[in-house]
């Protein structure tokens, strides 16, 4: 009997193209573990010839809900990423395994996974290995900055194995950056950081540290954006001030945007949500295609 190939060799489903010229493969495997669903991406490639940058997004949720589908409540759908697309930067949205499903450091596993991924089919793909960057949105801008300040101690064994899993640049909005100082009760079990790490971050100190990104930051790390509002109210803005200070320390280039009256996810404020994807934007085009255009 002959077996079908694993998960992150399988071949790429049939793209379908959007009314801009985005060429859009939705569903695509990235990585397979026994007993838990699937672990698929949707990639959102550029018109033209590549290859194309690409930057991997990692969504929202506290680490125990959300999906690859949405950059957050005050976007429509895909609209960001086709609007990268259309920039000229490819979009790999991914889900990962939730707190309920594993806890950490399967979702830090299975976001290096897919960045192995990536490059490992980049030629078949048209994206470029060298020019791979992250992004993220709460939870999400979490793990995108642990994949810019982590290195193969935190790989994890998840898909494909070999390729470099490192990114050279990074996006986050509101990420809780320490996370023993997120949540109002650090011995609360019943907290998202506790769900996330299986116990409550007062009881397991050195896990919360090795979860937060501030604790990694270092001279090698690739340049930052951060982008925080100052009424959020589930992530306080002083969580990317605490990252904004580690990375200034090491001296990677980093810049913290705050938008006034902004709630976590926007929440209420469209303009914000419009300069945080255009800051974004410009960011992304300034380190990812450069010297490129």
């Amino acid at each position: 009997m002959t077996l079908p190939p694993p998960a992150h060799s399988a071949p790429l489903p049939p793209a379908r193209t959007t009314a801009d010229g985005v060429r859009v493969l939705a569903g695509v495997p990235y990585a397979a573990l026994p007993g838990a669903r699937p672990l698929e991406l949707d990639l959102y490639l550029p018109s033209g010839p590549g290859p194309a940058p690409v930057v991997v997004f990692l969504h929202g949720g506290g680490w125990r809900l959300g999906s690859r589908h949405s950059a957050g409540p005050q976007f429509t759908g895909s609209a960001p990423f086709e609007q990268l697309a259309q920039a000229g930067i490819a979009v790999a949205a991914l889900d990962y395994r939730l707190s309920g499903e594993a806890v950490w450091p399967a979702q830090l596993h299975d976001a290096k996974a897919a960045v192995r991924w990536l490059r490992s089919r980049a030629e078949e793909l048209g994206v470029d290995p060298d020019r791979v960057a992250a992004w993220g949105e709460s939870a999400g801008g979490h793990l995108a900055a642990l994949l810019g300040l982590t290195g193969p101690d935190l790989d994890g064994d998840v898909g494909v194995t070999g390729p470099a899993s490192t990114v050279c640049a990074v996006v986050a909005w509101y990420p809780p950056t320490d996370l023993a100082t997120v949540p109002a009760d650090p011995t609360d079990v019943a907290t998202r950081e506790a769900q996330l790490l299986g116990a409550a971050p007062a009881d397991v100190p050195e896990l919360a540290a090795q979860a937060s990104p501030v604790t990694h930051a270092g001279p090698a790390a690739p340049p930052f954006l951060l982008l925080h509002g100052d009424a959020d109210r589930m992530v306080g803005h002083r969580q990317s001030e605490l990252l904004h200070a580690a990375l200034t320390a090491a001296g990677t280039p980093v810049e913290l945007v705050t938008l006034p009256g902004a709630d976590h996810m926007w929440l209420g404020s469209p303009d914000a949500a419009a300069t945080a994807l255009t800051r974004t934007t410009a960011f992304l085009t300034r380190h990812l295609l450069g010297d490129h255009r």
